[in-house]
């Protein structure tokens, strides 16, 4: 952009153009209306002529007002962009919300609104000039629109340059005129209000050139596209309606969990965030160093489990959400080791990846490019942590990202790629002076030796606080004393000895103080004192007393069997599939109110929120899989292994069947599908996903007593056999093919040493044949399982012959097919022209494929070998790849274009370094 420059004797110049990271100075900003003949242009500007023109009194004005408000610099459309360069016309329209925005002020003048003549009839108006206000044409215009909304500050000047009032003192007269609700006049993120609402606000309003009307909102919905006039207005509001649900699809693949969602459902299962337990923070000289020092990049706030860090950055978001200005971003992420979703760094950055764009939606555009190749896979496949840290990275360097805070909750529950994500924190912290972290986690040495070598980190160690805790602890002792008293009727005998028990033992524990009230809460009024002494101090203490409590119980085998499933699951899972999974659960299958009654037996170990099954902290389930191991397992993991494994074959066995949600034909996509009411799946879709992981986790060490599922004859072979096509249906309804592929492959793998079982080894090579080659078709249409899965296997494919009565009858002539699987073992889907070569990484992990002649896609696809997933697309004409890295730096350096030695730009030649596997072109 450029700006206008007033001088001493009054004479208007433009600066420079300011391109990528100039720094540009504070400066105020022109809205106004226009008159066709009246207004300085550009070329005005630079021949030095136009000053005889209307306009230039405005342009005059608004030096002079920005000159009284202390800003030397200032921007008017019609002279600060030279419309003659299409290049810089359509880059200025794409920036123009973003420059209103980020503009100190913003005059609005009114040439059609003077403070001098009052109009007759006007009895009813406050002012002389307000019915001429609203019934003015700037109200009416299509670009006025991102022109009120965008700037924080928005004066409005009469005719005669008086100034009539701000966006604030004027507001209840501007929502009567335009319709647009408060909240949006008031700096509120634009993303929060629906499309349909701001369409509206377009509705009545007018531009001189049609497709302006759809090019003016693209501010609005924080979208880019190209310009095309004399398209029309049709055509221009088509293009943006599919830019914006390009957009929202893209959201909606990222979205793996909506940390505001697990923010809210932490609060509500630990009983909701008392403001009085975490407030002292905010006087803490840790934190105000960091929130106050730009130095300050890095909070890490460290405790000892149960000591409330959660709740405290709950808090501490709260507080922010206050304090920052409504144009700052807020990002935050909850790690949660118990949830495979929610205990990885890829989960970590995608949820922070999540809300950063759903707030800044034009941050999108850094991911758009590999996202519009590769689809939802870019964020769930092996090598997604690749694209999302690089993705990330392009963000944070953005200069156009807004002041930011980035707050990641219990990194020590991190459990895979912790060490990626931490170094990449450390990477990243010195990157953007405009972002701050905050971090929190257990006193762990490791991470504490990690976090170290950022330089500009403040430690907040809560054990170093031991005032504000206790203080803050004894203040929600007895906010929970005082719920307890009321829920419970305590007369003050009872309350005042419940308050003391917790005062005298808590040890600055807010964890251990919510599971004694939990446990008082199931205790009868008469015999609360009582029991206070069955309530030891220390949270290793509570535990045991609580397991010695279960074990003495009349459900302690349930109670145990539930413990200890519920340890070992890869996520948690529903009640539904709870009783699934557990067979003394069978007789109550269908009463899921007696199901969460079960669970409230467990100890105070177990939480439940809307079906969904919780440990109540990670510390119970440390101490379940650790201190308490021999009661839980008496018989060992693998026992538990296998009857997670046993019932989810009985479950899948008993509801998984043919075109289970309805779909009305064999190409219905799996993007459309939708989950019925009640859900088939409801039960079993944990088994579906998960339980080729249990056996092989049983596997190594199965006992004598089970091996028989194992053998030809077994239940394994025979849900294969029996099964496989509906359980391939079942994964692409649970959008799980790829996880399906790795399964298969993995059960292959654990069970070729089994001498006694050839058959069910025969038949699981060939079952991972079928998945690997169909894959796509499945995964895309969850019925073509049985149509062109079917038609398009070898003749003598086992899983073929099982399921042939499932076949198309309507087809009766069949493609020529091969009797046996030949040497392709899987079938790539992604260029749109033909390939020319191929790599193998050096661990034979990832493959790499061209299509890179001036004829072809000119692409480069990295594929994940196993599950046969696209993890990225690369553009070879604007390829960008870290040298540094293993496989992509073998790819760059191996990659030479004849434009660099005078060639042809468009005539590439590629140099493929094989270390494993040499692979001769492919046409």
């Amino acid at each position: 952009m450029r700006l206008l420059l007033r001088n001493d004797a009054g004479e208007i110049s433009l600066t420079k153009y300011f391109v990528g990271d100039d720094p540009i100075p504070p400066y105020a900003i022109l809205s106004h209306t226009w008159k066709e003949g009246h207004e300085v242009t550009f070329r005005d500007l630079m021949d030095g002529t136009g000053l005889d023109k209307a306009g230039y009194d405005k342009i005059q004005f608004c030096g002079r007002q920005a000159e009284r408000d202390g800003l030397p610099y200032f921007w008017v459309d019609t002279c600060c962009i030279d419309k003659s360069n299409p290049v810089e016309l359509r880059d200025a329209i794409n920036s123009m919300f973003r420059w209103y925005q980020d503009a100190v002020r913003c005059y609005v003048y009114l040439s059609d609104v003077s403070t001098v003549k009052r109009k007759a009839n006007d009895n009813s108006y406050q002012y002389t000039w307000e019915r001429a206000f609203r019934e003015s044409r700037w109200f009416t215009r299509g670009w006025t629109l991102q022109e009120l909304l965008a700037p924080t500050s928005v004066e409005f000047f009469s005719r005669e340059q008086k100034k009539l009032g701000n966006k604030r003192s004027l507001r209840q007269h501007i929502r009567e005129i335009t319709g647009i609700p408060n909240a949006a006049l008031e700096g509120a993120r634009l993303s929060q209000f629906s499309n349909t609402e701001r369409f509206l606000w377009i509705q009545c309003r007018q531009t001189k050139v049609e497709e302006d009307k759809a090019y003016s909102l693209l501010g609005i919905f924080d979208v880019e596209m190209p310009l095309r006039y004399g398209e029309g207005s049709t055509s221009a509001f088509k293009r943006l309606e599919e830019e914006i649900d390009k957009l929202n699809k893209c959201l909606r693949d990222l979205r793996s969990t909506d940390p505001c969602d697990d923010k809210k459902r932490i609060e509500d299962t630990k009983g909701g965030l008392l403001v009085d337990s975490y407030h002292w923070i905010l006087k803490n000289s840790d934190f105000q160093q960091w929130r106050d020092n730009q130095q300050s990049r890095l909070l890490w706030v460290k405790g000892d489990p149960g000591k409330g860090k959660t709740m405290l950055l709950c808090g501490i978001v709260d507080e922010l959400k206050k304090s920052i200005i409504k144009t700052n971003l807020l990002s935050y992420f909850f790690c949660q080791a118990t949830d495979s979703r929610l205990n990885s760094a890829t989960a970590v950055l995608r949820g922070l990846l999540y809300l950063l764009v759903k707030q800044q939606p034009s941050l999108i555009s850094h991911m758009r490019k590999k996202y519009d190749h590769a689809g939802k896979t870019l964020f769930e496949d092996p090598n997604a942590w690749v694209a999302l840290s690089e993705i990330f990275t392009h963000i944070l360097q953005d200069p156009n990202l807004s002041s930011t805070y980035l707050i990641i909750d219990a990194l020590d529950e991190c459990i895979t790629d912790l060490s990626k994500l931490l170094a990449f924190i450390v990477e990243k912290t010195p990157v953007s002076s405009r972002v701050k972290w905050v971090v929190s986690s257990r006193n762990c040495l490791d991470i504490g030796k990690r976090l170290g070598k950022v330089g500009q980190r403040v430690n907040l160690s809560l054990e170093l606080n031991t005032e504000s805790i206790s203080m803050a602890v004894n203040i929600y002792i007895r906010h929970k004393v005082l719920q307890l008293a009321e829920d419970k009727m305590y007369n003050d005998k009872t309350r005042d000895a419940v308050l003391a028990h917790l005062l005298a033992n808590a040890n600055n524990t807010f964890l251990w103080v919510a599971l004694v009230c939990q446990n008082l809460e199931k205790t009868l009024r008469w015999n609360a004192v009582a029991k206070l002494s069955a309530f030891p101090p220390g949270l290793d203490s509570l535990y045991e007393r609580m397991m010695e409590q279960i074990c003495n119980s009349d459900d302690a085998d349930l109670c145990k069997r539930i413990l200890a499933l519920i340890s070992i699951v890869y996520r948690p899972v529903t009640l539904k599939e709870l009783t699934s999974l557990v067979e003394m659960l069978d007789d109550i299958a269908d009463d899921l109110a007696s199901t969460r009654e079960i669970i409230d037996l467990c100890g105070s170990f177990l939480t439940h929120r809307e079906g969904i099954i919780y440990f109540v902290h990670q510390s119970a389930k440390d101490f379940l899989l650790t201190t308490a191991s021999s009661t839980v397992f008496p018989s060992g993991r693998e026992e538990v292994y296998y009857a997670i494994l046993s019932r989810s074959l009985q479950v899948m066995s008993r509801t998984l069947q043919r075109n289970m949600y309805n779909l009305g034909s064999l190409g219905y996509p799996a993007e459309l599908v939708t989950q019925p009411d009640p859900d088939p799946l409801a039960a079993s879709r944990y088994s579906c996903v998960y339980w080729v992981n249990h056996l092989c986790n049983w596997i190594p060490n199965a006992s004598i007593d089970h091996s028989l599922d194992l053998q030809d004859s077994g239940a394994v072979k025979s849900f294969l056999e029996e099964k496989y096509l509906y359980w391939l249906e079942a994964l692409s309804l649970c959008k799980s093919i790829p996880e399906g592929v790795v399964s298969v492959a993995r059960f292959e793998a654990v069970i070729q040493e089994r001498a006694n079982a050839c058959a069910l080894i025969k038949l699981v090579q060939d079952a991972r044949r079928f998945i690997m080659y169909h894959k796509w078709a499945i995964e895309n249409c969850p019925l073509q399982a049985y149509a062109s899965a079917l038609v398009f296997s070898p003749a003598r494919s086992l899983i073929r012959g099982l399921f042939k009565k499932e076949e198309p009858r309507w087809i009766t002539i069949k493609p020529a097919i091969e009797d046996e699987w030949g040497a392709c073992l899987q079938t790539l889907e992604g260029h749109s022209d033909a390939v020319n070569s191929v790599a193998f990484s050096h661990d034979s992990t990832r493959l790499a494929s061209a299509s890179a002649s001036a004829s072809y896609d000119r692409t480069v696809k990295i594929w994940d070998a196993n599950s046969g997933a696209c993890l990225q697309t690369l553009d070879v004409t604007q390829v960008e790849i870290d040298v540094n890295s293993d496989f992509y730096g073998c790819l760059a350096r191996c990659l030479y274009t004849r434009g660099r030695r005078g060639a042809s730009p468009g005539g590439i030649t590629w140099y493929l370094f094989l270390t494993r596997y040499l692979i001769h072109p492919v046409s």
